[in-house]
């Protein structure tokens, strides 16, 4: 059994080491969406602590990029401190990985209500599509780039007494929830054809889900990655006993 366990563990281990490359370019893009995604809409966001899973995952992408390199080395050479080595890096990695994926988890799940708070809080401060207030420059962004009209559809901005703009006699959405192949929009909801249909808590919403779940996914997946990795290599440990020891089995003690 010996003959054919250490040649797969030593195969196993390139290919583990490959996998991971590719491992941490999915890493970097799902940290990298969820750092955008919060910069891009953190008016709508109270809790900068969304943005913690995101570097947590690029901080184990560009970990895996030596650690996929020691599992290269390390099926094809014999060397305790790169075991040793690649073994320590596998447990940081796993506590990275670990620590993204729940904290993925927790707030996916945590973001819908807070959303809901936070969005019908600003769409009902809005003041108008060229204010410099904050917030309602956020609402306009968030309306032009996800192609959305308020909180949960257009018909929100005759409820919202704040956002009322007349335009010949008619209540008026804001210009942002105006699609652009109509030129002529002024947001007449009585011409809703030319308004965005959805609403924007529920695509960003989705937004949200699908990053968390991405980020949430890819550690987990990973995370096996690594203890596959860690079982290959602790079988190549047990299989080269340690040089300090070996010399009990010379000729210098028999």
């Amino acid at each position: 059994m010996e003959s054919w366990v250490r040649p797969l563990a030593r195969v196993l281990l390139a290919l583990l080491g490959l996998i991971l490359w590719g491992a941490a370019a999915a890493l970097v893009f799902g940290g990298a969406f969820v750092i955008l995604t919060y910069k891009n809409y953190k008016s709508f966001f109270w809790d900068c602590f969304l943005l913690v899973p995101g570097w947590l995952a690029i901080v184990s992408a560009f970990l895996l990029l030596p650690t996929g390199a020691l599992a290269i080395c390390i099926s094809t050479r014999n060397s305790r401190y790169q075991q040793g080595t690649f073994m320590y890096l596998l447990v940081v990695l796993l506590c990275l990985e670990a620590s993204s994926a729940v904290l993925a988890h927790v707030y996916s799940d945590r973001m819908s209500s807070e959303l809901n708070c936070t969005m019908g809080h600003l769409f009902h401060q809005y003041n108008g599509t060229y204010s410099q207030h904050p917030g309602s420059r956020a609402v306009d962004v968030i309306q032009r780039q996800l192609q959305c009209c308020g909180v949960h559809n257009y018909t929100d901005w005759a409820e919202a007494v704040a956002s009322r703009h007349v335009h010949t006699g008619n209540i008026c959405a804001p210009e942002s929830c105006c699609k652009e192949t109509y030129s002529d929009c002024t947001g007449d909801m009585h011409r809703s054809e030319q308004l965005f249909q959805e609403g924007c808590l529920g695509k960003l919403g989705y937004r949200l889900q699908f990053v968390m779940g991405y980020v949430f996914w890819c550690c987990v997946v990973v995370g096996c990655l690594e203890v596959l990795a860690a079982i290959s290599t602790g079988i190549l440990l047990q299989h080269r006993p340690f040089q300090d020891f070996r010399i009990l089995d010379s000729a210098t003690f028999s």
